[in-house]
């Protein structure tokens, strides 16, 4: 009995097809999703006819665009649902030095923006309630201008409090193809060992009195903002 080699079912992807996607990628200043590369595609007449599975071709076309550049400064990744042009990531920290850092958010931003990431859609009493201290209009306000949330209607209860939910810039910015690429909350705890500067002794002995005249002077903590509940 003689082994009759299988058809190749591998869809090659025409030089000319990678040419233009790549530009595509390349020119877009979003992330480009599949579904744009095929319109692209057959607008431009670049499907082969002989073709029968497009959806196929067009993953065949991006593979070939993305070992293009496998080992360069730049690639295409999957970012937000689309295909974007990136720096390397072992690059990134070496650009620093030269590229204008953008501005941080505060520590307060920050944790807003993980709460709504992790709860969405959720209300500002709602992430009130899980940072437990009241949440400035200031830091909703700072995360709407950077496009880092949008608000995903209203909650059907009295008063119908605006539901706030992350958006694709979001993605974009933390660069993950969608919310499933969030670190799992376990993840994210960090067990801290035992340690004599950072768990003192729950009676420590007594040293000895200190010069008031040397005392440093006490810290002062600035109260928490506190914004009367949206209408």
């Amino acid at each position: 009995m003689t082994d009759t080699p299988l058809p190749e079912t591998t869809v090659r992807a025409d030089p000319a097809s990678v040419r233009l996607v790549e530009a595509l990628i390349f020119a877009s200043p979003d992330p480009v999703s599949e579904r744009a590369i095929a319109e692209l595609l057959e607008a431009q007449g670049q499907v082969p006819a002989d073709i029968d599975d497009l959806g196929a071709y067009v993953r065949s076309v991006i593979d070939a665009v993305v070992a293009l550049y496998d080992g360069r400064g730049v690639a295409p990744v999957l970012i937000a649902g689309g295909w974007q042009f990136r720096t390397a990531a072992d690059l990134a920290p070496r650009l620093t030095r030269v590229l204008h850092r953008p501005r941080r958010l505060a520590r307060a931003t920050l944790e807003t923006l993980a709460i709504i990431a992790y709860h969405q859609p959720c209300t500002r009493a709602e992430i009130e309630e899980i940072r437990g201290v009241s949440l400035s209009q200031q830091v909703l306000d700072t995360l709407l201008e950077a496009s880092l949330i949008v608000p995903r209607g209203r909650k059907e209860v009295p008063g119908r409090p605006i539901l706030w939910g992350t958006s694709a810039d979001f993605l974009r910015h933390f660069g993950l193809r969608d919310l499933r690429d969030l670190p799992r909350r376990e993840e994210l705890l960090v067990d801290v060992p035992d340690n004599p500067v950072l768990n003192p002794a729950p009676n420590p002995a007594p040293g000895p009195a200190l010069d008031p005249a040397m005392s440093p002077p006490a810290a002062t903590t600035p109260q928490a903002v506190s914004d009367a509940p949206p209408t």
